[in-house]
């Protein structure tokens, strides 16, 4: 066919009468898409300054406090300001191990409240249930903190005590003399259990409900019980959602700050420190919390907390990075 004859069909008008885009119009599209694009490209381009801007202003303030430290950095459990001779090991176990207990204790709860909620209860208690658990979020931090230290702490010292009775042998359960009360990194991640299980919750819920209903309808038909088609088509499909949700989830434990600032005991430079469970400590956020009016008052010292908040925001970046890769390559497989 000519170049002619090709034109004039391209050029006809097809079935809602109206004629196709050609040249720059059917590249560029419509001036509401053309604005649209331009605008969700510069907000997500925003969001990247941003953070590059927040770590280039945690890097730029932690330098000269860095250069001033004489202790290691990575290596020292001590937190001194003045004079500055500050280590990361201690923050960094307490947060890392209360996040993790926190995620342990949460994530088995919140999918089998999402699968209940999904697969097993009738419509008329599950959507009043979806939104009890949801209303857990709403409950402010220091509400969490407050309740866990005057009211749950106490109740906790039995059950602490049991523990160390039975599993005192394994090292990272013995128990901490120097720490009264249950206010410890195991408490502590029971309370931040209760705060994130709302998240893991509501995204693992709306995860298993879109799971498609012919993937049901298939292992039903096949002779699977409720629970294996659960097994063999719920949860594979959900199971990059349960993952977003226990990252999210975890980022939430790594950076709280009132309730754990409320919470645990903290432990004296110079005092003994464990690997224990049992133990208290600081995590990254409540360090920073508790001392923001003493590093205020002094550059060098701000910049020795900024520097522990600098190796926070790298972890929280790196969890959110492996969540990311995990779900890629889940997407990878299952396609």
């Amino acid at each position: 066919m000519s170049s002619t004859g090709a034109s004039i069909i391209d050029e006809l008008p097809g079935p809602d009468g109206r004629r196709p885009l050609s040249g720059d119009q059917a590249g560029t599209g419509r001036l509401g898409d053309r604005i649209f694009k331009a605008a969700a490209s510069g907000a997500g381009g925003i969001v990247v300054v941003l953070v590059v801007l927040v770590g280039a202003f945690l890097l730029i303030t932690a330098i000269p406090a860095l250069r001033g430290n004489t202790a290691n950095f990575f290596t020292s459990r001590d937190f001194t300001t003045s004079p500055l001779h500050f280590g990361i090991v201690q923050l960094l176990w307490t947060t890392v191990m209360s996040s993790i207990i926190a995620l342990v204790i949460a994530v088995p709860f919140a999918i089998a409240i999402a699968l209940f909620l999904t697969q097993y209860a009738p419509r008329w208690l599950a959507r009043p249930g979806a939104a009890v658990i949801d209303l857990l979020a709403a409950v402010p931090s220091i509400v969490y903190g407050l309740w866990g230290a005057y009211v749950v702490a106490p109740k906790f010292v039995p059950v602490q005590d049991a523990i160390q009775t039975v599993f005192g042998w394994v090292p990272f359960l013995k128990g901490v003399p120097s720490v009264s009360g249950g206010t410890t990194i195991l408490f502590v991640g029971l309370i931040l259990s209760i705060m994130i299980l709302p998240i893991i919750t509501a995204i693992s819920r709306e995860v298993f409900a879109q799971t498609p209903m012919t993937h049901k309808e298939g292992a039903i038909a096949l002779g699977a019980t409720k629970w294996e088609m659960i097994r063999t088509a719920v949860l594979p499909f959900g199971k990059p959602g349960v993952i977003s949700a226990s990252m999210l989830g975890l980022g939430r434990a790594l950076g709280e700050t009132i309730a754990v600032m409320l919470i645990l005991s903290t432990i004296p430079n110079g005092a003994p420190w464990t690997w224990s469970f049992f133990n208290g400590g600081s995590t990254f956020a409540s360090l920073i919390a508790s001392n923001a009016p003493e590093a205020i008052s002094d550059m060098r010292q701000m910049g020795a907390y900024i520097a522990a908040g600098l190796v926070l925001f790298v972890l929280t970046f790196v969890v959110n990075v492996i969540a990311r890769v995990i779900i890629e390559r889940r997407k990878a497989f299952t396609e």
